[in-house]
């Protein structure tokens, strides 16, 4: 079987298993991303995620990941199902973390595509299966995939389903078909996510200071929220979508994904801001079960809470 067959067999499955987008790129030695990443981190950026900085060799050299490595598989899983009323005073959190958690349910369907292959088309070979946790730079490899490009929010953007979708990789010792990169920034003089960002965390074009982001502050941060973002965070309780709401791209072309595995969750749906103010600890952990906002933990939603309250 030739490169090109064997690839198209396995997008088919990943088409078979919902993801929206696939593309292949070639591993190589990134120093244009390299250089980027050096000096967001010099500027500390990253704020207090120095789990980034920890694994910068790897980010900066797939080889120092998965030495072997000879494919990268980029794919996108479209999550949209709808939108915060960003003129609402409800408490607000963040569109991808309304349903199940997405690390369980992608990485799920990975290893079904590996299974494929290993089964179907009779491959032994060496793999590593990514979901947002691992070294990459995914969002540059995705471009190189020729799935979208990085807009100025630095999220990735697809012409025909805007950006609201999981990036995830799989990596392969074997040789793939591979895609062209793609070739545009198509954000143009568009300026609607930095004019939009309450905390002004979008510096500059396509750099994000994670210190004055509001995902950052309600996830990532882990004590007190500085004093100046009190009473700044619009009602967002666990992450933002502002930039990606704002965004042209996706309000001409967001689509609804069929995947019941992200519609929000009954029992997030049902909650007033007296319900989230007297959350409960053992509530919490009922409501929030297999939910990616076990990761702020109990603590932190209360904390992002009692900084909302006017």
């Amino acid at each position: 079987m030739n490169t090109l067959e064997l690839t198209s067999k396995i997008k088919n499955k990943a088409t078979e298993k919902g993801f929206d987008l696939f593309g292949v790129s070639s591993p190589l030695i990134d120093n244009e991303g390299s250089r980027l990443l050096n000096d967001w981190l010099d500027k500390d950026y990253q704020a207090t995620m120095h789990w980034i900085e920890k694994r910068k060799e790897e980010r900066e050299n797939v080889f120092k990941y998965f030495p072997e490595v000879k494919s990268i598989i980029s794919l996108g899983y479209n999550y949209y199902t709808g939108e915060n009323d960003l003129k609402s005073n409800d408490y607000k959190i963040s569109n991808y973390s309304w349903g199940e958690d997405y690390h369980l349910v992608i990485k799920k369907k990975l290893y079904e595509i590996i299974k494929y292959i290993e089964s179907e088309l009779n491959l032994k070979f060496k793999f590593r299966v990514c979901v947002d946790t691992s070294p990459l730079l995914e969002k540059r490899l995705a471009q190189r995939a020729g799935l979208g490009w990085i807009g100025k929010h630095t999220n990735l953007i697809n012409e025909q389903i805007g950006s609201w979708f999981f990036l995830s990789e799989i990596l392969l010792d074997f040789n793939l078909s591979y895609n062209d990169p793609f070739p545009k920034d198509l954000c143009g003089t568009c300026t609607r996510c930095i004019d939009d960002c309450p905390t002004n965390a979008i510096v500059d074009d396509y750099k994000l200071d994670s210190n004055k982001c509001i995902s950052y502050l309600t996830i990532e941060h882990r004590d007190d929220l500085p004093d100046e973002f009190k009473g700044k965070l619009e009602d967002w309780i666990y992450g933002c979508d502002i930039c990606q709401q704002v965004c042209p791209w996706n309000i001409k072309f967001s689509q609804k994904t069929n995947d019941e595995n992200f519609i929000i969750r009954e029992s997030i749906d049902n909650m007033s801001n007296d319900d989230w103010e007297e959350l409960s600890e053992l509530s919490y952990k009922e409501i929030f079960r297999k939910s990616a906002i076990k990761r702020t933990k109990y603590k932190g939603i209360k904390r992002n809470i009692y900084a909302n309250k006017k």
